[in-house]
């Protein structure tokens, strides 16, 4: 039996678990006070603040170091890849400390990992980072040559459940055809075939369905107006499309909690705002169903909202036409990325080489 470490970092938390096997023997979620996080000019360089918080925790917790066997990284902004367990290398810290493809706390996961793992003499990994691409070709293209559609979306938890289903069912993952979509603060849609996910919606700022804070695919030609005879700011626009839209714009939260209550409170706006959440994401995976020429093992939702009920009925009741609809509600990522790491330790498959362009 192996014992992982595994690391999440947030904006303003660190979150750390310890598995024995498949077993959560220790878990924590270590809050950094937002004056503390803003006293670091960037986020890279919280590396010694994080990992000195991290190693204490799990002192107090009794978890020798010398026990384990490995230290899992949640994936950041590195180049784009394909779906797998990575093994830290210099490439890979070397992108992530000159935030060449974007700054977010996620840069982190890797370099923490590295930092405890190295002088223990036991490797470090990062598994599914939200940049895997495993896209075709002719999804590539979007109607323009300087817009080209790119892949970010939910990787780890997609590839998780995706996996999880196929052990359930008896069956591989990379025999199977499933549209799996993930359902949270952003929404992604993706089309796995025979393991690869050969289509995906932008779940961060590009197209797809609307979710609770970002707005997805909008009329294009209203969006060029707005930003050049509208009084918005570049920065006002970004937030209009990442942060203020979906729920957030409609209905002044980002919380599918509090939409949901509203709901239930006989709102009639927050209703069809919900309504049409579920009606975007339900065309986006007949969209997909195209992709797969209909040759669709089972729809799979998953994330924070595949709790909300009248959002999974709403879903399968204009999806299952096409395939089953099952229900993994939740983001398991502390598991998802410990499973990577223990497929590795235990020969199931080998860890990939990062490298740059």
């Amino acid at each position: 039996m192996f014992r992982i470490l595994v690391i999440n970092p947030g904006s303003t938390s660190t979150k750390i678990s310890v598995f024995d096997g498949d077993k959560e023997i220790c878990e924590a979620s270590l809050s950094h006070e937002m004056e503390t996080i803003n006293s670091f000019e960037r986020i890279v360089d919280q590396v010694d603040f994080r990992s000195d918080i991290v190693l204490e925790d799990l002192k107090q917790a009794g978890i020798e170091l010398s026990s384990l066997h490995a230290v899992v990284g949640r994936g950041g902004l590195v180049n784009p890849i394909t779906s797998g367990t990575y093994r830290v290398n210099d490439q890979m810290i070397a992108d992530l400390n000159t935030n060449e493809n974007g700054e977010h706390a996620s840069n982190l996961g890797a370099i923490l990992a590295r930092k405890i793992a190295d002088p223990l003499g036991i490797p470090s990994f990062i598994v599914d980072p939200v940049v895997v691409d495993e896209m075709e070709d002719v999804a590539r293209l979007s109607g323009h040559p300087l817009l080209p559609r790119l892949s970010i979306l939910h990787a780890l938890n997609q590839k998780a459940v995706g996996r999880r289903y196929a052990k359930e069912q008896g069956k591989n993952y990379q025999d199977l055809h499933l549209i799996i979509a993930h359902l949270g603060g952003g929404i992604s849609v993706a089309a796995h075939k025979k393991g690869r996910m050969v289509d995906t919606n932008n779940a961060l700022s590009g197209d797809g369905p609307f979710s609770p804070e970002r707005a997805g695919g909008v009329p294009s030609y209203a969006l060029a107006k707005l930003c050049f005879e509208g009084d918005c700011s570049e920065n006002e626009v970004e937030r209009m499309l990442v942060g203020k839209g979906g729920y957030v714009s409609y209905l002044g939260t980002n919380d599918g909690r509090v939409v949901s209550k509203m709901v239930e409170e006989g709102n009639k706006e927050a209703a069809l705002v919900q309504d049409a959440l579920a009606y975007q994401v339900s065309k986006e995976i007949g969209a997909n169903a195209a992709v797969l020429c209909g040759e669709v093992d089972a729809i799979i939702l998953t994330g924070g909202l595949a709790y909300n009920k009248d959002i999974t009925d709403y879903i399968a009741e204009h999806v299952s036409f096409i395939a089953p609809v099952t229900l993994y509600p939740g983001e398991n990522e502390m598991e998802a990325l410990n499973e990577g790491g223990q497929r590795v330790l235990r020969g199931e498959e080998d860890a990939k080489e990062y490298t740059s362009y």
